[in-house]
């Protein structure tokens, strides 16, 4: 009865005051949402604003107030590498030329190697050279403000991000030039009998999520586009300007590269995936270069080398004496032939976010392809994509069968690049909720892939996160692009207990890929230990964990003499006990191994920090650093020259130098220096003009009445 009462209402006519009160509350909520709107859309009009201001092909920099001026300064690069078995020593040279007629400090943020271990700084003027000293973040800061402010020329390099860092250059005089030498060393690289080393030149613009910081809460010396968030407290620090080619001038932003190598083997080829090589062998080392000569700094520099077949290492140890202790560094190849191959969870995550627009996406859609080629049938897979928020192809992993590949294939195939980098949620997808169903099947391994630019700027929080709910699982990363943040890459595949590979370009596409997915294939050796003759000797990796088909193990070890074995154990496939033992005496000669020892135990530090959430010992790090002239997250490099140069009188303009646009990145990226795009303000109008036109409709029937 009650029901068809309510009916009966429903289908009886309103009354004209009814209907007038109706359209006027409706008027009012509508007025409302327009108004309210309005808010949301000024601020991202004042960011449209920006973005128009930074018009491609118009160089731009801001001077230390804030005003535009023209750009004056121009910098080239010289890397001059030394590859020594394991270790590669780099001279850095960066040139500021100064072509303005005006006094100018250089400012210029810069990649390095994710495992860089920056050990001096030179700063030549003219004839004069004036040397560099390691000291405290805070009193280098200092001491190189003071000398800026009184007109004596100086330089500091100090340190953003494990790969990322940031050179101030004092007192350039007009039409002079100011030259920073950097020396640095890195770890080659070795996986499947080839080497590999790569040299960054540039860097794609990183994403900050979080809540903007209030006004006085950043970080100082300020110099990017980014404004400081809660995630990202230094986002002002790490985000330069960013321009085409075109942009600078003819003679900048560019450098020479040779690389001597002295690998202490016969080597097959000499090869580089980005770069036209030019290469010449004097005795037992090889010489390469760019055969184009000075090349774009737009693109980062690898190059791989191969042992000729059947003297690819097996085992290497090198020795080292510093400040009266030994150092040791040694390599184990384990060569697990048995395999075992056991059905999988794998769970596909691609970055569709603004970074990787252009060639980017184009060469992860691929490299999702050749991921879901390798898909058994006793496989289940899922796929997530991810910009400003994540999304899963599945509800949950489905089998590998040919209609849901299919369905896959035709996915990522439409994948487009737009929106920010929200990498948290995505994580929190692929190992919690997408990734993986509620069943607990032991015998099958679950793993994810991350396909991905690491164009982010809060990797310390997603290396947290990354532990806390990796579980069971396996964390494979894939960098793409011409320049990915590789110090990402590595960290997050190495808290994921899995590993990292990176693709330089379309043409390299398949070598890196089918190691990686071999990898994955192929089972680990587990629990493995390394153990030394001397029991209490610092050793890093302190536990080496597991090993993939192909991967070495490379540990580096302080106070043990080249003297009695060592011996590694772990667990093969079958459960078998597996073994290797290394006569210590039969160590080479190494340079620079003191470095990488005291680099790892900073890491370490670090890293324990970060898993108790304590800050790090900040005391014990600086004395490290300072022990083995080190630059770390505390301390920083300082050149001060001791005569003033410049009068009082003479003012000083501060220049941001910016950094090329990647090799293959969408252009839209000079418009507005963020991952995002502006579709949010054009969602925000269509909605504000669905409202008014609504408004004008509902005015135009009261007029009507």
């Amino acid at each position: 009865m009650m029901l068809s009462t309510t009916l009966l209402r429903l289908s009886v006519p309103a009354k004209p005051a009814h209907r007038a009160r109706l359209r006027r509350f409706m008027e009012g909520i509508t007025l409302w949402l327009a108004f309210l709107l309005l808010l949301f859309v000024q601020p991202l009009y004042a960011e449209a604003n920006v973005a128009d201001e930074l018009q491609p092909g118009l160089l731009h920099f801001t001077d230390n107030r804030g005003d535009w001026q023209e750009p004056a300064l121009v910098l080239d690069s010289d890397f001059d590498v030394t590859v020594s078995g394991l270790i590669a020593e780099t001279r850095l040279t960066r040139h500021f030329r100064n072509t303005s007629d005006h006094w100018r400090e250089g400012v210029f943020v810069f990649p390095l190697p994710e495992k860089a271990s920056v050990y001096a700084l030179t700063m030549t003027v003219g004839e004069r050279t004036i040397t560099g000293e390691v000291r405290p973040k805070a009193q280098a800061r200092q001491e190189y403000a003071e000398a800026r402010d009184s007109g004596r020329q100086a330089a500091t390099v100090e340190q953003q991000r494990p790969n990322l860092f940031t050179s101030r250059v004092a007192n350039i005089p007009p039409g002079e030039d100011i030259s920073i030498e950097l020396r640095y060393q890195q770890p080659v690289n070795y996986r499947d009998g080839q080497f590999s080393l790569r040299l960054p030149t540039t860097l794609t613009p990183r994403y900050m999520p979080g809540p903007m910081l209030p006004t006085g809460e950043a970080s100082g010396w300020s110099d990017g586009w980014a404004i400081a968030t809660r995630e990202v407290p230094d986002a002002d620090a790490i985000s330069p300007f960013t321009v085409r080619p075109e942009d600078v001038a003819a003679d900048s932003h560019r450098a020479s590269i040779s690389v001597s190598l002295n690998a202490g083997l016969e080597l097959a080829d000499v090869t580089s995936p980005g770069h036209e090589l030019e290469t010449r062998t004097d005795g037992q080392e090889v010489h390469a270069s760019p055969s184009e000569g000075t090349v774009l700094m737009n693109r980062d520099f690898v190059l791989r080398w191969r042992p000729v077949r059947g003297r690819e290492p097996v085992a290497a140890v090198f020795h080292e004496q510093f400040g009266g202790e030994d150092y040791l560094m040694t390599m184990v190849v384990p060569g697990v032939t048995q395999d075992r191959v056991l059905p999988r969870d794998l769970v596909f995550v691609i970055d569709t976010s603004g970074s990787m627009a252009g060639e980017s996406i184009r060469q992860a859609r691929q490299a999702l392809g050749r991921g879901l080629d390798t898909l058994s049938a006793a496989d289940r897979f899922n796929v997530i994509q991810f910009n400003s928020q994540p999304h899963a192809l599945f509800m949950a992993p489905v089998p590998a069968d040919g209609n849901n590949l299919a369905r896959a294939r035709r996915y990522v195939s439409r994948l487009q690049a737009e929106g920010g980098t929200e990498m948290a949620s995505a994580l929190s997808l692929a190992l919690g909720g997408a990734g993986h169903d509620d069943t607990d099947d032991a015998a099958r391994v679950r793993q994810v892939v991350f396909i991905t630019d690491g164009a982010v700027g809060n990797e310390a929080g997603l290396f947290g996160q990354i532990r806390e709910q990796l579980g069971n699982q396996r964390l494979f990363t894939v960098g793409i692009g011409s320049a990915p943040n590789m110090h990402f890459m590595r960290e997050a595949a190495r808290w994921g207990r899995g590993t990292y590979t990176a693709v330089s370009n379309p043409a390299d596409l398949g070598g890196p890929l089918e190691t990686l997915f071999s990898a994955m294939e192929a089972p680990v050796l587990t629990g493995l230990r390394a153990q030394w003759p001397v029991i209490d000797a610092e050793a890093f990796p302190e536990r080496p964990g597991d090993l993939f088909r192909g991967e070495p193990l490379i540990q580096v070890v302080r106070g043990v003499p080249p003297v009695g074995q060592l011996s590694v154990t772990g667990l093969a496939p079958d459960g078998k006990r597996w073994e290797r033992t290394l006569d210590l005496r039969q160590s080479a000669e190494g340079t620079g191994l003191h470095r990488r020892w005291a680099r790892a135990k900073i890491d370490s530090l670090l890293d324990r920090a970060r898993i108790q959430g304590e800050q790090p010992d900040e005391e014990r790090i600086v004395r490290l650093a300072m022990a083995h002239s080190l630059m770390s997250p505390f301390t920083s490099f300082v050149a001060v020259d001791s005569t003033p140069v410049r009068s009082g009188n003479d003012p000083l303009l501060a220049e941001s130098v910016p950094t090329l646009l990647p090799a293959g990145t969408s252009s839209g990226m000079l418009r507005y220096p963020q991952t995002a795009t502006i579709s949010p303000l054009l969602i925000a109008l269509g909605l504000v003009g669905t409202m008014f036109s609504a408004a004008i409709v509902l005015l135009r029937g009261r007029v009507a009445l």
